[in-house]
């Protein structure tokens, strides 16, 4: 009885060192194999999608003002992030010329904006894209545009 005591104690452990990883971050898509990694700067969340070798597949900033523009001559791919339209963005890497960046902003209804990044190779730029596009974030931060 004692084991099963201390491995409820282990999972209940576990469940909330998660939750606390994840912090304000979005839904992942389960099947993506992804964990987020969290960090709370004053009135921001900064999130970052690591893969399972710890690598970032994409990340977000949550914040009051948007530190990105976008800028129309650099629009990409038209998209959809929890039901909301949104366009990507290039962007560039200097160092890194064959490494595709792209960037979007989506409005959440408290006010703040989502940054949303991604850096990947050509070949793995659309899968990029899909996994990042298939966020969730809470029905209470999320607007309808």
């Amino acid at each position: 009885m004692s084991a099963l005591l201390v491995l409820a104690g282990v999972g209940m452990a576990s469940a909330h060192a998660q939750s606390t990883q994840e912090g304000n971050c979005p839904q992942l898509p389960a099947e993506a194999g992804l964990v987020w990694e969290y960090k709370a700067t004053g009135g921001a969340d900064f999130c970052r999608a690591l893969r399972a070798d710890g690598s970032e597949a994409f990340g977000l900033y949550i914040s009051r003002k948007a530190n990105f523009e976008p800028k129309r001559g650099n629009r990409a791919e038209p998209g959809v992030i929890d039901g909301q339209s949104i366009h990507w963005y290039r962007g560039e890497v200097a160092t890194r010329p064959n490494v595709e960046v792209r960037e979007t902003l989506v409005e959440l209804p408290d006010g703040r904006v989502a940054h949303i990044w991604l850096q990947a190779e050509q070949p793995q730029l659309a899968p990029a894209i899909s996994q990042a596009q298939s966020l969730r974030f809470p029905a209470t931060r999320l607007s309808s545009n």
